[in-house]
C-alpha cells in the first residue's frame, strides 16, 4: 500500500498580520483535511536589511512605496499570537507549523515544541542557520528552489553534520516564483533530488491550480505543500497564487484518491474485475453446425462472448480434434 502523504496547507502570511484571519485560515486548513497548516515566523529587522527590495511579484501585488522591510514588519506575528495559533490548531486536531526565518525564531518555534523544522528555499545557503535546524533533533523539511544539485548536496550535508538524521530530512522540489509557471516546474527534478541523494522528497507547489500537486503524489511525493487563501482578491504578496478553501479541499481529496489508485504494484485482477472477466472475455462456440466426429478447425470453430468455456488461447491445443458430440451455432465447444 503507498504511503500516506503529508499534505501541508502553507497559510504563510496569508492573515495579512490580523490573528483573526490567521484562526480563520486553521479553520479551512481543517475543513479541507489538510494534516499540517503552516504559517511564517520571522522577526523583519533580523530578516532584511532596510534597503531589501522586494521580488517582482511582490512590487506588482503591493505598494510601490513600501519596502520590504515595511511589508515584512506589518505581517509578523508575536510569540503570544503563536501560542493562540497553536492551541487553535490542537484544538481543531491540525498540525501547527510554521517556517522560522531567523535563527531567533526557530528558538521560539522549538519552545512552541513543533514536530518539524522547515528550511525555506532562501535559507538554504545560509550554514549557521542550516548547522542550527540540523542540531535541533526534529525532523527537517528542506525546500531547494533556487538551488542545484551542489548548493542542494552541501545544505544537506550541513544539516547531517550537525547531528541530524538523514531519514529525517525531506527534499522539498520548488521553483520559487508566485505563481510558477507551467513551464518552469521540472517536476522530474524530484525524482533527480530522491536518486542523487537517497531521501524522501516531495513538493512545495507555487503553480495556479492542483494538478501539478497531485502529479507530483503520482511520482512518489512523500509530502506536499501549497499555498492557500480565504480569498484570493485579498490584498498582500501571495494571495493571488494561492488556492481558496473548496480548491485546497479538492486537492486534498484527489491527492487521497490518487494515493488509492497507485495500489501496491502488483499486477493481478483486483477483486471488482473478477466478476466481469467472463462477460468481458471469450470462449471457442461454433461457427456453424458441427457434427459428432468432425475435426474442429477455422472454418467451424470461432471466438465470442461469453468468457465461460474454452479459452481463445488453448485455440491450437483445440485444432484438429474430434467433436465429441454435436454442436449448434454459437454453442461452447468441448473437447
Amino acid at each position: 500500500m503507498n504511503k500516506r502523504t503529508l499534505i501541508i496547507a502553507e497559510a504563510g502570511v496569508n492573515h495579512n498580520g490580523d490573528i483573526e484571519l490567521a484562526l480563520e485560515l486553521i479553520n479551512a486548513a481543517a475543513q479541507a483535511g489538510a494534516d499540517i497548516v503552516k504559517f511564517q515566523t520571522f522577526q523583519a529587522h533580523k530578516l532584511v536589511t532596510s534597503s531589501a527590495r522586494k521580488a517582482r511579484y511582490q512590487e506588482r501585488l503591493t505598494a510601490v512605496t513600501e519596502s520590504q522591510l515595511d511589508m515584512l514588519s506589518r505581517l509578523e506575528l508575536n510569540e503570544q499570537a503563536h501560542n493562540k495559533l497553536l492551541v487553535h490548531c490542537q484544538k481543531l486536531g491540525i498540525e501547527f507549523l510554521s517556517t522560522g526565518f531567523d535563527m531567533q525564531s526557530v528558538d521560539l518555534l522549538l519552545k512552541l515544541g513543533v514536530g518539524w523544522l522547515k528550511v525555506p528555499s532562501g535559507e538554504i545557503t545560509n550554514l549557521p542557520y542550516l548547522r542550527q535546524i540540523g542540531g535541533a533533533g526534529k525532523k527537517i523539511i528542506l525546500s531547494t528552489g533556487m538551488a542545484d544539485l551542489d548548493e542542494t548536496r552541501q545544505a544537506l550535508d550541513a544539516l547531517v553534520n550537525a547531528g541530524a538524521s538523514k531519514d529525517a530530512i525531506t527534499l522539498l522540489h520548488c521553483t520559487t516564483e508566485y505563481p510558477a509557471p507551467m513551464q518552469s516546474v521540472n517536476l522530474r527534478a524530484m525524482l533527480t533530488l530522491r536518486d542523487e541523494f537517497d531521501v524522501k522528497v516531495g513538493y512545495s507547489d507555487h503553480t495556479q491550480g492542483i494538478e501539478v500537486s497531485v502529479a507530483a503524489v503520482a511520482l512518489g511525493a512523500s509530502v506536499i505543500e501549497k499555498h492557500f487563501t480565504l480569498d484570493r482578491n485579498m490584498p498582500g504578496p501571495d494571495h493571488q497564487a494561492s488556492l481558496e478553501p473548496e480548491e485546497l479541499a479538492l486537492m486534498v481529496r484527489s491527492i487521497r484518491n490518487v494515493e488509492i489508485a497507485l495500489g501496491d504494484g502488483i499486477k493481478q485482477p483486483s477483486q471488482v474485475e473478477i466478476s466481469n472477466r467472463d462477460v468481458a472475455r471469450k470462449s471457442l462456440v461454433a461457427l456453424r453446425p458441427i457434427r459428432y466426429g468432425e475435426c474442429y478447425s477455422a472454418q467451424n470453430v470461432t471466438a465470442k462472448r461469453p468468457g465461460t468455456g474454452l479459452s481463445p488461447m488453448r485455440w491450437d491445443e483445440v485444432m484438429g480434434r474430434k467433436a465429441p458430440r454435436d454442436f449448434e451455432v454459437d454453442e461452447i465447444i468441448e473437447i
